[in-house]
């Protein structure tokens, strides 16, 4: 069976996006993106929602300098992706297969019949694992700042009993800690 893990990128008042549908104050800094490149090279597949991909497309072509975003879009084209959308024609990128749908039960056949690390991406589509109870681990990488509000990393009415299992520090004073359900 399949790890589901969830993973983002938040602003310290739970926002994965301003009000204003920014996300630019969470860009890493270097220290920071060769976590996430540790982080994300142990995926084996990555599940989105639309918007979600739409954002992510950017890596299938972008041919950064040699470094951590370099890293970060080879382990991006490396790994298998699945789309989950009902107003997509098609995916543009290698390695992905477009879902017309997927809920709660579809998503557990998935888990069961698949091995390794599944990521989930995107508040919206993720909302309904985690209220589920799907999700096996959550990362979070918390950014130190207030939006206001905006798009949320968690749903509303979503009631977690967490067990902090890793906790670090950047050095742009980002804290990425992992959790899992107790």
């Amino acid at each position: 069976m399949a790890t589901l893990s969830y993973g983002l990128i938040t602003s310290l008042d739970g926002y994965v996006a301003d009000a204003n549908g920014r996300f630019d104050w969470g860009i890493p800094s270097d220290e920071q993106h060769e976590f996430v490149n540790q982080q994300e090279s142990l995926i084996d597949t990555f599940l989105y929602g639309r918007r979600l991909y739409e954002i992510m497309v950017f890596w299938e072509t972008h041919r950064p300098d040699p470094g951590v975003e370099e890293d970060y879009a080879e382990i991006w084209r490396a790994r298998n992706k699945m789309v989950v959308s009902s107003t997509l024609d098609a995916v543009t990128t290698d390695r992905t297969s477009l879902i017309r749908s997927m809920d709660v039960t579809a998503l557990q056949t998935l888990k069961r019949e698949s091995s390794g690390t599944l990521s989930i991406g995107g508040p919206t589509f993720a909302a309904n694992a985690i209220r589920a109870g799907l999700v096996d681990e959550f990362q979070f990488y918390v950014c130190p700042l207030v939006v206001g509000g905006g798009l949320r990393a968690l749903p509303e009415g979503a009631a977690l009993d967490l067990e902090l299992v890793e906790n670090r520090r950047f050095d742009n004073g980002v804290v990425f800690s992992r959790y899992r359900p107790r």
